[in-house]
């Protein structure tokens, strides 16, 4: 079971984001239907462990085999989704694969979901151009941190 909590009015999510670098390109993913770009990822499992919860979430999402390197960041983000307000925390890590010749491409390309999600490696020097949250990771992937940060975000961003 997900760690989501619904109510009538807000969501409670606990995720896990993988910051995979290839050639200064980093990957990222959307939902066929928004504009925004996130890091890939997803919701922890009950009993779960974070570093096990990338591993995992990369070998469903794209089966690729990636190990979590380093925690760079925990974030407890506050956003308004759809119309529903988000408390989300999240555990960014620096991953790594040895598969990444297999994964890495110029064209997007869909993962094992279907086409549900779109994937793309970014050029790092263009990703101030698009649309990604939060919103803190475009400067924070240019110029990762030595040591974990924890941030908080409470800009209320509405996606």
């Amino acid at each position: 079971m997900d760690v989501v909590f619904q109510t009538e009015s807000a969501v409670f999510n606990f995720r896990v984001a993988g910051i995979w670098i290839v050639d200064h390109h980093v990957l990222l993913h959307r939902n066929v239907d928004d504009v925004n770009w996130a890091l890939p990822g997803g919701r922890v499992v009950i009993g779960e462990d974070t570093q096990t919860s990338i591993a995992r979430e990369f070998a469903e999402e794209l089966g690729a085999q990636v190990t979590a390197e380093r925690l760079l960041w925990t974030n407890e983000n506050f956003f308004t989704y759809k119309g529903k307000e988000f408390h989300e925390l999240a555990f960014y890590y620096k991953i790594s694969s040895e598969e990444t010749a297999r994964f890495f491409k110029t064209e997007s390309f869909n993962g094992l979901e279907g086409d549900r999600w779109i994937y793309q490696w970014m050029p790092i020097d263009e990703i101030n151009k698009i649309v990604l949250f939060p919103e803190f990771l475009k400067e924070g992937i240019k110029e990762m941190p030595e040591y974990t940060q924890h941030i908080v975000d409470r800009a209320k961003s509405s996606i």
